[in-house]
């Protein structure tokens, strides 16, 4: 999977870096900035509504940390999911394809001594 699907904020705008969007929400870009980001996410509602929720924290400085926070549990919440699934899927062992040949390889060869012998009688 790749590392930047498990970033919460680069799932929100892929035309605008997290950096950015971080900045965004902290205040600290320029009026120019600030309305070209705007610009950028305006035309997706989700993440309209994603920075609307996100300006609603009342300590801007711990968004950031908030954000590591997240895509912390988020990559740990995806490994504990990769890994029950590999337990489920079915390995690929070899050792049973040719155990299943040498016992029909058995079976053939049993039929034809049991006939042979049972012919000389």
């Amino acid at each position: 999977m790749k590392d930047n699907l498990k970033d919460i904020l680069s799932s929100l705008s892929t035309e605008v870096d997290q950096e950015t969007l971080l900045l965004y929400l902290q205040g600290k870009l320029s009026e120019e900035k600030k309305h070209e980001v705007e610009k950028k996410i305006m035309n997706n509602e989700f993440v309209d509504e994603a920075m609307e929720g996100l300006q609603q924290f009342k300590n801007k400085h711990d968004l950031s940390v908030m954000v590591e926070q997240l895509n912390r549990d988020l990559h740990n919440k995806l490994e504990r999911k990769k890994k029950r699934r590999d337990k489920l899927q079915i390995k690929d062992q070899s050792w049973i394809y040719f155990a299943v040949i040498i016992i029909i390889l058995l079976i053939v060869i049993s039929y034809f001594v049991i006939h042979k012998y049972l012919q000389q009688q």
